[in-house]
């Protein structure tokens, strides 16, 4: 269980694979098991980097908040580790906006994004609803409550929900609602004309609430490409990971032709 100490804390991390690298965000609650099926697929062409989020799964509690620019930090603290100058950073949800984060605040470490059901700010009523209950239940403590909501949402088969679950279990109240409270409250859409790597935006068909921010961020950025997965919401990486794999396949391809 690879761990990297870093500002008194150990931040779990695994890597498999060699090629380009890809480095993969998770939203609140949820672990780098999340991506379970593309550590394990995509690690055959690629270097894969998964990792817990300070206060996540088998990463320490946090004593600094968490925030965006602090995941930043940790996750060039990681490149720098694994001796890696440049990397495809991918975020799922809110770890969407990370990578929007990343590429305006260290672009010279990115190859470019993949924002996989991503917003640049929460606009939506029924978005700021859901991260607001995240809010209020990590403020009660209520971490099974929303390991077993989450986990099963985003789990298909029993085996996977038991292994996010168990992690998701590991998750410490006050970094979970850091992590909520800044994601409901960052906004970089005016800032987006300003990245100019290449972005890959993926959105569920299913998931029509995130077609305003799919649209905007299509919109807005300079080099984007907009795909929308058929036959699913909002839980991609788990629910249509073929398709996942084989699109983030083809765009790192064609960005290294």
């Amino acid at each position: 269980m690879p761990m990297l100490d870093m500002d008194g804390i150990s931040l779990h991390y695994s890597v498999r694979g060699k090629g380009v690298p890809i480095v993969f965000i998770h939203p609140p609650v949820l672990t780098s098991v999340n991506f379970e099926y593309q550590l394990e697929k995509l690690s055959e062409e690629f270097k894969v980097i998964t990792f817990d989020i300070r206060g996540h799964g088998r990463s320490q509690y946090s004593r600094q908040p968490v925030t965006y620019p602090l995941i930043i930090e940790d996750i060039k603290h990681l490149l720098d580790h694994l001796r890696i100058k440049k990397a495809m950073i991918c975020g799922y949800s809110t770890g969407g906006s990370i990578v929007l984060e990343f590429l305006l605040s260290c672009a010279d470490r990115a190859l470019g994004g993949i924002v996989i059901g991503g917003m640049s700010e929460v606009r939506d009523t029924s978005l700021k609803q859901k991260i607001s209950l995240g809010i209020s239940l990590a403020k009660k403590d209520a971490v099974p409550i929303l390991a077993l909501s989450i986990s099963w949402s985003n789990s298909n088969t029993s085996k996977l929900f038991n292994k996010m679950f168990n992690e998701a279990l590991k998750g410490d109240a006050r970094n979970i609602e850091q992590y909520y409270h800044y994601s409901l409250h960052y906004n970089c859409t005016h800032q987006l004309e300003k990245i100019n790597l290449p972005i890959l935006l993926i959105y569920g068909k299913k998931d029509k609430p995130l077609y305003h921010y799919a649209h905007l961020l299509h919109e807005k950025l300079p080099c984007t490409e907009l795909k929308f997965i058929d036959h699913v919401k909002h839980q991609i990486p788990t629910k249509a990971a073929n398709d996942l794999n084989e699109s983030i396949k083809h765009f790192i391809h064609s960005q290294t032709v």
